[in-house]
């Protein structure tokens, strides 16, 4: 009876096996979905929890001395007037930054056009930044 049972169950096995095989169809749409998604993982990266961009800006000036930062940021937007600045206040200092930067190799090309004219402490800094994104925009580069 064993061996009946088991000579049964080894013809089973060997036409389950035989008759395993799987055509797959991909639909071409798929393609362009995964793209999409691919994108929309790529914006999703770049943003902080609430909604704005993270991205880099360049520390022009750090002082305790409230004139000297806002003396910088006025000589900061009148030589660069299409770059925004920023002044902000972290006890006990001012912090004067410039641009906003997707980029960190965008951010340190203009590093080195603000050294000529602030040759020290002047360096690249990760921070929120202020930018919009355009749907034409190809964020996969």
């Amino acid at each position: 009876m064993r061996i009946v049972l088991f000579l049964f169950w080894m013809g089973w096995m060997h036409f389950a096996q035989a008759s395993d095989s799987i055509i797959v169809r991909k639909d071409q749409r798929l393609d362009l979905l995964t793209a999409k998604q691919a994108q929309i993982n790529k914006r999703s990266a770049m943003m902080t929890s609430n909604g704005q961009y993270k991205g880099y800006r360049i520390q022009v000036i750090s002082t305790t001395n409230r004139d000297q930062a806002f003396k910088v940021k006025t000589e900061l937007l009148s030589r660069f007037p299409d770059q925004k600045s920023y002044t902000s206040y972290q006890s006990p200092l001012f912090k004067v930054r410039i641009g906003n930067f997707l980029k960190k190799e965008d951010a340190e090309q203009f590093r080195k056009t603000l050294n000529r004219f602030y040759p020290k402490g002047v360096y690249v800094v990760e921070d929120v930044i202020e930018y919009t994104i355009t749907d034409d925009e190809d964020l996969l580069q």
